[in-house]
């Protein structure tokens, strides 16, 4: 098994308005897409993030080798709640996921 961090060339985090996130993983070739595609479920991420399943939304993009995930922010973004005001400390949660 690989972190994720390690077959791809960059996971980003990000604001999607204050009360979304989305983390993008950026693949660089078809044969780590297919890797992150079939080794990053939507139910790991949901329990990464301690949400459900139905609550994320998911884009496998293979034209761009980017695989895409839009979430609900943990708290609404400028409130005492919220750890991390742009979003982006949440790729590196995801970029230590283990990818067989």
């Amino acid at each position: 098994m690989s972190e994720l961090g390690q077959i791809v060339e960059k996971v980003r985090s990000k604001n999607a308005g204050p009360f979304w996130l989305t983390v993008d993983i950026f693949c660089g070739s078809p044969d780590a897409f297919a890797r992150v595609r079939d080794g990053v479920s939507t139910d790991r991420i949901a329990q990464l993030f301690q949400t459900t399943p139905d609550q994320i939304k998911r884009f496998d993009i293979p034209d761009l080798n980017v695989v895409k995930f839009s979430l609900p922010r943990p708290a609404i973004q400028g409130t005492v709640a919220d750890r991390d005001m742009h979003g982006a400390s949440w790729a590196a949660l995801v970029a230590e996921l283990d990818v067989n």
